[in-house]
């Protein structure tokens, strides 16, 4: 058997023993509890405070507790977190017990902070919860924001990514909407979550956005750190020339802010680079450029350097210069830090180019019990916050069981709790899956109402609109009517006085304008009105004028009444003075009525153009399909008022209302609801403005207003052919 065979059988069976002897040191890693340092009971003295930190007794507070906020911070980074727990202790002394919530809330946060640096996250994100709670009493944003942001960072600690993000993103809203936003943190972070969950895409577009934020604000140094996380990323994603250029822009922003500390890291991540483009000589130049700058501060360099500079000798055949430099940096390092298993793990690749197999497999377990033990540790945190979760859950689940139960069967509670939970838990997820279905669709239901709703209004007002439209302008014909000379009035089909002229007036014994809005029948005697009522249903029976004489303040009248002819419902009365002599003559010529400014301004200026019609079945089919919509419009009417067709006539006062034998008629109306009985002059504007009328002001069902709007659009299909509107 040869030399390589043996020292491969060895390797193996070593390897195999080792693999499985007992963890005692991991076990006992991994069940190591943090132990968050809590408040002082008694607080130490506030003079004492002030002479330990060299303050000045009984000066500026604002002044005295951002000294010791500043102390805390500098232990809490130097790894003396006692000390830092101690300033705190002394602020709070300092600040009093009525200094306000923005003392307490800041005294919670950093607490918060400082357990978080032990690894206490559990305890820190209590805190951070606390702090939120504290600013959303008082409303104030920014101190919400900075809250949800430390949430965030310790959810993702935890494992709980997406909880952390949704804590980023209500951060990021917040911010979103100050005055002064501070954006590039909370996108710097929420960029990590997508590092983390290997998403590059997302985690390199924010990270674009956290730069160009930080550039904004003119704040260089967090800028340089997003630049090196940004070449991280790529480094990690195997593009090693976008890395190294990102990573030394990042350098050179930390070296021109004078930034030393950070400047190590720096170093560590191109010799990686360079490594890993296979340019040893270039990766040792970085090393050996960041070991001595650590060197001129007289500071350890960080574990990261020490490691690219070992590995960087040891691919260069300086493998025993690496394991000196990796054991020194193992001894001064916490057992507990993240970078021990992979310092470990190339300590154990160069025992094994110098050929020392037993300690090159010795500390190959010592780096996976390492790794194991980091794992074990998260793994113990994410487990203590599912079961705070759980059992936070659990607790208030117990208690509305237990309240239901009615402490029944006291023996049996626990297992009955048991159950009850379990049942509870099946029934909320169905109960919220319901819950939710039924929202959905409610709000769909909504949407849907509202549109519709909409879409009716739309059309109500277009059919009041239209129906205004076919009225009578009454300012432009009362100015036609004051230009002419003889007494002149228009009447709507109810008989009441929709303009009158002067001379009409003077001859009637009334003002000019007080005539308008009455009926003309309240003007005359009870026999004349008789006969004026009666001349208005014949002319509603009959497109003949109708004459009648009657007495007015001791003179006598003679009027004409007669239809314009164009389908508007109008009626012109024409008056004239009769002498003594005249009253008793019967049969004399009918006044003439120039109805011509009148249709002229009524917009009737196609005033023969049905009756020109050269097509009679198309004049017949007209009148067919007025006949059709004024059934329609009385069946609507019914249909959805419950009320008949002399209601509709009163309400929408376009039809007159006559008494026949001892009963009201709506005679007129009802002409239209027979093709038979259909004037030869049809007032089809008024038969429009009734379907309008219906369509604005009644509750229709669809299918109703769908059949209505139908039969309008008939109608107006054929007086439009014909330039009758």
């Amino acid at each position: 058997m040869g030399k390589d065979s043996s020292r491969c059988w060895a390797f193996a069976v070593l390897t195999s023993f080792l693999l499985n002897m007992p963890a005692a040191a991991a076990q006992a890693n991994a069940n190591a509890a943090c132990r968050p340092l809590q408040p002082s009971v008694a607080l130490p003295d506030a003079d004492e405070c002030s002479r330990r930190y060299g303050l000045t007794p009984g000066g500026d507070r604002a002044h005295a507790l951002a000294a010791l906020y500043e102390a805390g911070d500098q232990r809490s980074r130097g790894g003396d977190f006692s000390a830092a727990a101690g300033a705190l202790d002394c602020a709070q002394a300092v600040a009093g017990a009525d200094a306000g919530w923005q003392v307490d809330y800041e005294l919670v946060r950093r607490r918060g902070v400082l357990d978080y640096r032990q690894d206490c996250t559990v305890e820190a994100l209590g805190k951070f919860h606390q702090a939120l709670q504290i600013a959303k009493r008082q409303q104030d944003r920014p101190a919400q924001s900075k809250s949800w942001n430390n949430i965030g960072a310790s959810l993702r600690r935890l494992g709980d990514y997406r909880g952390a993000l949704q804590a980023f993103l209500s951060s990021l809203e917040i911010q979103r909407g100050a005055r002064e936003p501070a954006l590039g943190p909370v996108l710097n972070n929420i960029a990590d979550i997508y590092r983390d969950l290997g998403a590059t895409d997302n985690a390199a577009r924010h990270y674009d956005q956290a730069l160009a934020e930080f550039r904004r604000v003119g704040n260089p140094i967090e800028a340089a750190h997003v630049l090196q996380s940004m070449g991280v990323l790529a480094l990690d994603s195997g593009d090693t020339q976008r890395a190294e250029g990102l990573l030394e822009q990042a350098l050179a922003a930390f070296v021109k802010a004078g930034e030393r500390t950070y400047q190590l890291r720096v170093h560590a991540e191109l010799g990686r680079a360079a490594i890993l483009r296979g340019d040893l000589a270039k990766a040792r130049d970085w090393t050996d450029r960041g070991l001595a700058l650590a060197a001129e501060d007289g500071v350890r360099p960080p574990a990261p350097l020490q490691l690219q500079a070992a590995r960087a000798a040891r691919l260069s055949g300086q493998a025993r210069a690496a394991q000196l430099r990796l054991s020194d940096a193992l001894s001064s390092l916490p057992a507990q830090d993240s970078d021990r298993p992979a310092l470990l793990a190339e300590l154990a690749d160069a025992y094994e180019a110098l050929g020392e197999w037993p300690r090159a497999l010795t500390t190959l377990r010592e780096s996976e019990v390492a790794a194991r033990t980091l794992r074990e540790a998260r793994y113990d945190r994410e487990m203590k916050w599912m079961q705070i979760r759980f059992e936070t859950a659990e607790r208030d689940r117990t208690i509305a069981a237990l309240a239901a139960e009615n402490e029944v069967r006291a023996l049996s509670l626990r297992q009955r709790t048991l159950a009850l939970w379990l049942t509870a838990v099946s029934a909320v997820a169905a109960l919220l899956g319901l819950i939710v279905f039924f929202l959905r669709r409610q709000q769909r239901a909504r949407l849907a109402e509202a549109a519709r709703q909409a879409r009716l209004a739309e059309e109500v007002e277009y059919y009041r609109r239209a129906a205004a439209e076919l009225g009578v302008d009454r300012t432009r014909l009362q100015a036609a009517l004051d230009s002419r000379d003889d007494a002149v009035l228009v009447l709507d089909a109810g008989g009441q006085v929709l303009a009158a002229n002067r001379s009409a007036g003077q001859l009637l014994g009334q003002a000019g304008d007080s005539l308008p809005g009455r009926a003309f029948g309240e003007l005359l005697g009870e026999s004349d009105a008789s006969r004026f009522a009666q001349a208005m249903e014949r002319l509603d029976e009959s497109s003949a004028s109708q004459r009648l004489d009657f007495g007015l303040s001791g003179g006598a009248l003679r009027a004409q009444l007669s239809e314009t002819g164009q389908g508007e419902g109008l009626i012109v009365l024409g008056l004239d003075a009769l002498g003594v002599g005249q009253v008793e003559r019967v049969g004399l010529e009918p006044v003439g009525i120039d109805t011509g400014a009148v249709e002229a301004l009524a917009d009737v200026e196609a005033a023969s153009a049905l009756d020109a019609t050269a097509n009679e079945a198309m004049r017949s089919s007209f009148r067919r399909a007025l006949v059709e919509l004024m059934l329609a419009v009385v069946e609507a009417w019914e249909r959805s008022t419950g009320h008949g067709r002399l209601e509709l006539a009163e309400k929408s006062r376009i039809w007159r209302v006559t008494v026949d034998d001892g009963r009201l008629r709506a005679r007129a109306m009802e002409r239209y609801l027979s093709l038979s009985k259909l004037p030869r002059q049809p007032r089809w504007r008024d038969v429009l403005r009734s379907g309008y009328y219906v369509l604005a002001e009644c509750p229709l069902e669809e299918s109703v207003r769908s059949e209505l709007q139908k039969h309008v659009d008939t109608v107006l299909t054929y007086t439009r052919r014909h330039a009758l509107v």
